[in-house]
C-alpha cells in the first residue's frame, strides 16, 4: 500500500470486488432504476414484527444474494464490515448474528458504505484477512421513528428533507475480481454550523468537496480522468452546493458528476423533495447499478463518494450543530 498524503493511499495488491447485490423497498423499485436491484419488496415490513427487524432482513438478503453470486458461504468470510442508522447498529448486529462471522460494525451515517468498503479493502490488501464483506442499510420507518417525528404524526416536510431510501447493499471484497479497488480518501469532519435536520445535503456538501479536493490534488488527477464522479447522498440541495464549492476551489466537475440520492427516485412523479438519502441510498445502488456498469464494461473509472451527516437525536435537541464526513474510493474496471 502506497500512502499519498495524510489520508490518502494507494493500494499494490488491488483488493477487488468478487460478488455484490443490491437489495429496495417497493418505493425504490419503482423509480428510475427499479429494475437494477437484485431483489424489491412491496411490503415496507417485510413480514417482519417491526421496521427495525425488516431492515435486518434488508442486511441479510443482501450479503446472503451477494455470496451466492461469488458462490462463497458464510464460512468463508473472514471479516464482516456492517453499519446503519439506528442506535447501536442493530439492524446490523441483529440481522447479521447468525452468519457466525468475525464482524466489525461501522458507523459513518450514510458514509459507512464506502467505510466499510475501505476498510474491508485494507484487510485484504495487508493479509489480515482472504475474504471480507461490506454490507449496509437503511430504511425509511425505522428512520423516521428514530430521527424525526412518528410516522402517524403527519408533519409537514421541509423543501429541502430528503427521503431516507429502504435498501440495503453488500459487496464482497477478495482477490481475482472485475472490479479493482484502486485507492480510497479517508475524510475530515467537516462542520460548517448548519443546524438543521431537515437539510442533510448543506451539512454534508462541505465535506464531499474537501474529500474530492484532496484526492485529486493527492493523486494529481482531474475529474476528466473519471468516468463518473458519484456522491451519495447530497440528493439536489446538496449536490448544487457541491458543484459550487468545488468551483470556488477552480474544479469544474462538468457532467461527469451525479449523485445516488438524485438517481434512486424521479423527483417529478415520487414526493421524495431533494431526494434520497440514508446508508442504503449509495449503499443499494453502488451495488447494483453501478457496479454491474462497471462488470459490463461501460464504467471504467468511478470516485465513490459517501457522504454523512454525523448527528444524532441527543445533539439536535441541545442546539449542537451537524458536522458531516465524506470518505471516497477509486473503483476501476480489473481488466484495464
Amino acid at each position: 500500500m502506497q500512502r499519498l498524503q495524510r489520508g490518502t493511499f494507494r493500494f499494490d495488491m488491488k483488493p477487488t470486488v468478487l460478488a455484490f447485490a443490491g437489495v429496495a423497498g417497493k418505493k425504490e423499485s419503482e423509480g428510475p432504476l427499479g429494475d437494477r436491484f437484485d431483489k424489491v419488496h412491496e411490503d415496507p415490513m417485510l413480514g417482519q414484527a417491526s421496521w427495525e427487524k425488516a431492515e435486518s432482513t434488508l442486511q441479510q438478503e443482501a450479503i446472503h444474494i451477494a455470496l451466492d453470486k461469488a458462490m462463497l458461504p458464510p464460512a468463508s468470510v473472514d471479516v464482516i464490515f456492517s453499519g446503519d442508522l439506528l442506535n447501536q447498529c442493530i439492524a446490523s448486529t441483529f440481522g447479521l448474528r447468525s452468519l457466525g462471522v468475525p464482524h466489525m460494525g461501522m458507523y459513518g451515517a450514510c458514509s459507512t458504505m464506502v467505510e466499510a468498503l475501505i476498510n474491508a479493502s485494507v484487510f485484504v490488501e495487508s493479509g489480515a484477512a482472504n475474504i471480507c464483506a461490506a454490507v449496509t442499510s437503511s430504511h425509511f420507518c425505522s428512520s423516521e421513528r428514530q430521527f424525526r417525528t412518528p410516522l402517524g404524526y403527519g408533519g409537514q416536510r421541509s423543501p429541502s428533507a430528503q427521503w431516507t431510501v429502504t435498501g440495503a447493499g453488500a459487496a464482497v471484497i477478495g482477490q481475482g475480481g472485475s472490479i479493482a479497488v484502486n485507492a480510497a480518501c479517508v475524510g475530515i469532519i467537516d462542520d460548517l454550523g448548519i443546524k438543521d435536520p431537515c437539510n442533510m445535503g448543506a451539512a454534508m456538501a462541505p465535506a464531499a468537496a474537501d474529500t474530492i479536493k484532496r484526492f485529486l490534488t493527492d493523486t494529481c488527477t482531474s475529474p476528466a480522468d473519471y468516468d463518473l464522479i458519484l456522491t451519495g447522498d447530497l440528493g439536489f440541495v446538496g449536490s448544487d452546493l457541491l458543484r459550487q464549492l468545488l468551483m470556488r476551489e477552480g474544479i469544474d466537475l462538468g457532467d461527469k458528476h451525479n449523485d445516488c440520492g438524485m438517481m434512486i427516485f424521479d423527483r417529478e412523479t415520487q414526493d421524495v423533495h431533494a431526494g434520497g438519502s440514508g446508508c442504503g441510498c449509495i449503499g443499494s445502488l453502488l451495488c447494483s447499478h453501478i457496479m454491474q456498469l462497471m462488470s459490463d464494461g461501460e464504467l471504467h473509472r468511478v470516485l465513490a463518494i459517501a457522504t454523512g451527516a454525523l448527528m444524532s437525536t441527543t445533539s439536535s435537541w441541545q442546539g449542537e450543530s451537524i458536522p458531516g464526513v465524506a470518505h471516497l474510493i477509486e473503483l476501476t474496471n480489473a481488466a484495464g
